[in-house]
């Protein structure tokens, strides 16, 4: 049953795909929106992250403090848009 499944294309949860199309053969203003794309997704991050090993101490500091900066940028996102 479980074979079944993996036939199916467009379903499960590894079937991310970024896609980028050029055209007029302008490849780097394709591999400018490539770069975009994968920077919007966190991917660059993502890949920065996990080339080397972070112990879970370090691993839940920084995603604190992560947290905390996501929670300040929303936080002044709030007043800016309550001024005007």
């Amino acid at each position: 049953m479980a074979e079944d499944n993996k036939d199916q294309e467009g379903e499960g949860e590894g079937d991310n795909y970024l896609e980028v199309k050029v055209h007029g053969n302008d490849i780097e203003k394709a591999i400018k929106a490539l770069k975009r794309q994968l920077q919007r997704d966190g991917l660059l991050k993502e890949l920065k992250n996990r080339s080397f090993y972070e112990k879970p101490s370090v691993k839940e500091k920084r995603k604190r403090i992560e947290a905390g900066k996501k929670r300040s940028k929303a936080a002044k996102m709030t007043r800016m848009k309550r001024r005007g």
